[in-house]
């Protein structure tokens, strides 16, 4: 009879489904399963999850705290709002790595000295946590993610007798030089999140908070002792693939850097032209301020009108005027230009000087991919300045 019970709980805990909590043995071992970075801009930066194993019940999988569900009701709205749910899933091991072999990501593993008794506990907490109930938290990607949990919960667990050291850190970065070692500075992605990311980000970010980056916090734990002993048992390599090149910098006619720079010469051209035939395109006009107010818009509101953190202190909005949306439609609708029309150029020109002012003092770093974009609407506001 305990034999078809043992083979029966071996069964259900092969696929990952336990009924109830399981005792696991005192062969059991729990880990930190890091993954190298992928091709996505969601995967650019890695991947963090625990693992737990016990050869003894037959149990082998992944709590993995980086799931995400595109079909939840208003999920994209939520995004955008900053209400962004993530939940803790939980996979048979071999499912999870089946993955990152079909990617051909590396994944290592860095297995925790605990004591049976703390196994246990941890093992409670894990799947107390992915109790429906509790599964579900607020994202955020830079203070509370896959990566920055871990940490969280070996804190939570051990308590005081957790010590992050820093040695292996010979120089700390901010939240924005972090995330641009693993995005090259001329790509679209890095371009789109240099433009969200507030002045926030631009903050050194302490021992702890370095850990929202999956590679930091793989090294952190080779640095972290637990009651005055490394807390790392072994360390191992599970699949040993290559690092992946997949983020080097866009090829020329692809890159943000080539299109703005086309942007900005084919600005000139026409207000060349203009000045030339003393014309004033208008359409030109109207499609710039559109769509710098738009962008400045949407900045303001990531600041002002969201619940995301590092959206606050953006100061892109000074150059991206929101009031360019209403300016746009006062040029194209009005046969002449509106008499307040000098006033708010030299006052949109003088934001634009106070950003890069902002720049140089490092009260936010900007990204040198809006300096074509920027030269685009000085060209513009000078040749309407000199039309008036």
């Amino acid at each position: 009879m305990k034999l078809k019970l043992l083979l029966f709980s071996f069964f259900f805990y092969s696929l990952g489904i336990f009924s109830q909590i399981p005792e696991l043995s005192d062969k059991a071992q729990i880990s930190v399963i890091t993954c190298a970075t992928g091709n996505e801009l969601f995967s650019s930066f890695g991947h963090t999850a625990f693992r737990v194993q016990d050869i003894q019940l037959g149990i082998d999988v992944v709590y993995n705290y980086g799931t995400f569900d595109f079909n939840k009701p208003n999920f994209y709205l939520n995004f955008a709002k900053g209400k962004l749910i993530y939940s803790l899933s939980r996979r048979r091991f071999e499912n999870f790595l089946y993955d990152y072999e079909l990617e051909k990501r590396w994944v290592k593993e860095q297995i925790l000295d605990l004591t049976p008794e703390e196994t246990r506990e941890l093992f409670q907490f894990l799947e107390t946590n992915y109790l429906p109930e509790n599964r579900d938290y607020a994202y955020d990607p830079l203070f509370n993610n896959c990566s920055t949990i871990t940490g969280d919960i070996l804190e939570n667990q051990f308590k005081d007798q957790i010590e992050f050291n820093n040695k292996h850190l010979k120089e700390r970065f901010t939240f924005r030089q972090l995330v641009r070692q693993y995005l090259p500075l001329n790509s679209w992605g890095a371009f789109g999140i240099d433009l969200a990311f507030g002045g926030i980000t631009d903050r050194t970010a302490t021992l702890r908070e370095h850990m929202f980056m999956p590679y930091y916090a793989m090294e952190q734990l080779k640095n972290t002792e637990k009651s005055g002993k490394p807390i790392l048992k072994r360390e191992r390599t599970i699949l040993n693939y290559p690092e992946d090149s997949g983020n080097d910098q866009d090829s020329l006619l692809t890159s943000p850097l080539f299109w703005f720079m086309m942007f900005l010469s084919f600005v000139i051209a026409i207000t060349i032209l203009d000045h030339r035939h003393h014309g004033n395109n208008k359409w030109l006009d109207f499609i710039l301020f559109l769509i710098s107010g738009i962008a400045g818009l949407l900045i303001l509101m990531l600041w002002l009108a969201t619940d995301h953190i590092v959206t606050i202190k953006n100061f892109n909005f000074l150059w991206l005027m929101p009031a360019n949306l209403f300016v746009a439609f006062s040029l194209i609708s009005k046969k002449e230009r509106p008499t307040w029309l000098r006033r708010y150029l030299w006052f949109a020109l003088t934001c634009i000087a106070i950003v890069i002012l902002i720049w140089i003092l490092k009260i936010q770093i900007l990204s040198p991919l809006n300096i074509p974009l920027m030269l685009a609407l000085v060209t513009r506001y000078l040749f309407l300045l000199k039309k008036i």
